[in-house]
Parts: C-alpha cells; structure tokens; sequence
C-alpha cells in the first residue's frame, strides 16, 4: 500500500519529537561516591559570615591564601554534599525529568572533584586550582533557572510548598558556595595586586547611598524604555555612611525593590495623568543604627517608599510564591494577552529558558550571568523577584555588618 507522502513525513516527526523526551532515572552512585556524599552530608557547616570572609584576607599573605583553599575544599564539598542529596531525594518521576536530572549529573560531578581534589600547598598549586574554581563557577551559572524549568514541567507531581521549600534550599545553598568560591577566588588573584581596596569580593567601604544611585540609574533607564516613563529617586538619611560588604548581594535586593517600586509608581499613575510630571518620586532612606548604651547590635536600616498603590489584597499570600507576578495585569498599554509593554516576557515567561539548551542562550539565562540575579535585564514579569530578595536578607543581609 502507498501511504500519501504528506502523512509520511507528519508521522516520522511525530515519532522523533516524542523520542526526544524519553525519561531515564539517572544513574544510582557508585559505592565510593555514597559514602563521600554521606560523610561530608554528615559534617556540619561552619558559619558563613563577613568576619569570616574577611579574616583571610586582613591581612592578605600567602599564609591566607591557603588557609582559604582549605577552608573552601572543606565547605563547598559539604553544602554540595547536602544538594545533591536533595536532590536524589525528589520524587522518581522528578528526578527523571532532563533539567533536573542534568543539575544532579552536574552537581555530583563537581562534588566528587572537590572533594578528592589534593588540598594545595603552594601559590602555584593554588593559582591552578582557582582556575579551574573558577571554571566551575562558570559551568554552574545557569542552575537555578535550569533547575525552575524542571519544576515547571513537573508542578503537578508536587505541592507548590514543596517546591517552594526545595528551591529556597537551593538558593541558599547556591549563594553560600558561590560565595565561599568567589572569595577565595578574588583573594588568590588579589595576593599578586598590592594596595587592592577590597577584600576578596568584600568591599570594606560599601556605600548605600551609592549603591541606591547606582540601581536606581539601571532601573530609570529600564523602566523609560519599557514603560515610557520613570519616576526621580529621593536619598534621605545618612548618605555618607560605609560598612564592609558584598556588593552584588545589595545591589541585587535593591534592583529588584526599585524594579517593583518604579513599575508600580509608573502604571498607577499613568492611569489618572498621562503627563510625566505627574509621577511622584521614589523615596529612600538611609537609616545608621542608633548606638544605645551596652548595645552590640550593628545593622544598617534601607526603606524604599513609593506611590504605587500597594498590592491587590487578594495577592498579598502569593507575593512571596515563585514564578507569581503581576506584571501586564491592567498596565497601561497591556490587557493582559501577552502583548504590550511585557510581550517579551510573557513569551514564555520563566518557560524562556529554552527546550534545547538547558538554560543556555536564552532570556532566563542571559540574565542569571552575575552571581545568583535573576530578572535583572527585564523590568518585570518573571517572578523571581521578591522570593529570591526575601531568601537574600535571610541568607546574606543578616550576616554582622563590619564596621571599618
């Protein structure tokens, strides 16, 4: 019988399509490599912290440098340890899915170097291991995205609080490796760059006041092209002051409350004035900690005030929730299809991290190239935004404060 050319070709690709997504379970541990997950799962985690950070590089020696190494060969196998335990223990039909399956295959891997990787002993051996440190580093950029893709195709084998609880785990986990490498990854080029300012990745004169400008120039810019308009920033409070920290950690949360804030002030306002003038200012205030007698707190207080009528009632308990936003939700220009100032992103959403790549060469992960950022080159609509901001102030802004 001669089957009609047309409905030959349709069927052949019907067949191909499904067979790219035939699920494996991955591959169970060798023996050697369960009991290393097991016993460095099993060891504690020492403290994370700026004093701990800085104290390797205060002052910076070869000495330093290598009681970095150690303390990096100790603490990265550890959390990656508890990871990919994590991991393992997903539900069976989780943990077949490609992009989660990918992210246990990777973290496994890094793992098992890590952890059998000869602590050095020499400036030499270590230039060679920060290298490829940083390598690594690089080669996980994109998990957190991949790791959401994987969670979207599989939300209805699991609770949204279980996927939320998992990826708040997660994160935290990435952000305390990620920076545990990076520091001694800054500090292991620093030792060759005398009088260098900073401290690993630790500014010792961070600058609210210029971080808050700084953000909230990328922001203006942001919002001007996508809305058509953006409201003028208002520093109040000590402008002068400077405290030893990560920048990239405040320069995240602050983006996305200025993101949120721009947005909100933007499209409330242009609903009753189309001029520009009538857009009210976003207010900051810089707040030193008030120094009371026998007190050893040491904290720095940023409030972000904007006009942007708030947020519905009825979306207050999902604010918090991963992928949930309210962007293009009667905004002006935006009825909520998919078009308007948001088309981009609602063009797949978080889905825009790719079927092909694994979270590479896509929106999602172009713009997850800094540190853990998430949504830093759209102005909203991935909802990434305020869970990922909450889980920083958990995980990093509650680290001591160093005075200098």
């Amino acid at each position: 019988m001669n089957f009609p050319t047309r409905l030959f070709k349709k069927s052949t690709l019907s067949f191909q399509s499904r067979r790219c997504y035939i699920r494996r379970a991955p591959a169970p541990n060798p023996r050697e490599v369960t009991e290393l997950l097991t016993k460095y799962a099993s060891s504690p985690h020492r403290p994370l912290n700026l004093s701990a950070l800085l104290s390797f590089g205060r002052p910076l020696t070869p000495d330093a440098v290598l009681a970095s190494v150690s303390y990096s060969l100790e603490e990265i196998p550890r959390r990656l340890a508890t990871r990919v335990q994590s991991l393992e223990a997903l539900p069976f039909i989780v943990g077949t899915n490609p992009y989660i399956a990918s992210i246990l295959s990777a973290h496994r891997e890094s793992f098992m170097w890590l952890a059998t990787y000869p602590t050095p002993s020499t400036l030499e051996e270590n230039a060679k291991f920060a290298e490829t440190l940083e390598a690594l580093v690089e080669k996980h950029a994109n998990d957190i995205p991949t790791i959401a893709k994987g969670f979207q195709e599989c939300s209805k084998y699991m609770t949204n609080a279980q996927i939320s609880e998992f990826l708040d785990g997660a994160i935290r986990n990435r952000i305390s490796v990620r920076l545990i490498a990076e520091q001694h990854i800054s500090l292991s080029r620093a030792i060759h760059e005398p009088n260098h300012p900073n401290v690993g990745v630790v500014n010792t004169q961070c600058s609210p006041a210029d971080m808050v400008r700084m953000c909230g120039s990328f922001v203006s810019e942001l919002c001007e092209a996508t809305l058509g308009a953006s409201p003028v920033i208002t520093i109040e409070g000590d402008r002068d002051a400077t405290f030893a920290y990560v920048p990239v950690h405040l320069e995240y949360v602050l983006t996305e409350l200025l993101k949120n804030a721009f947005r909100a002030t933007v499209e409330h306002h242009s609903k009753r004035n189309r001029g520009r003038s009538s857009i009210p200012p976003i207010l900051t205030t810089l707040s030193a900690p008030l120094r009371l007698p026998g007190s050893t707190s040491n904290y720095f207080s940023i409030r972000i005030r904007d006009q942007g009528g708030g947020f519905p009632p009825a979306d207050i308990l999902q604010i918090f929730s991963y992928a949930f936003t309210t962007a293009g939700r009667g905004a002006s220009g935006d009825d909520g299809s998919g078009g308007g100032p948001y088309a981009a992103q609602h063009v797949g959403g978080i889905a825009a991290i790719g079927d092909g790549g694994m979270g590479e060469g896509n929106l999602f992960g172009e713009i997850t190239g800094k540190g853990l950022q998430t949504g830093l080159g759209t102005i909203a609509g991935l909802g990434y935004g305020l869970p990922m901001s909450r889980l920083y102030a958990k995980s990093v802004l509650l680290m001591q404060i160093v005075n200098i």
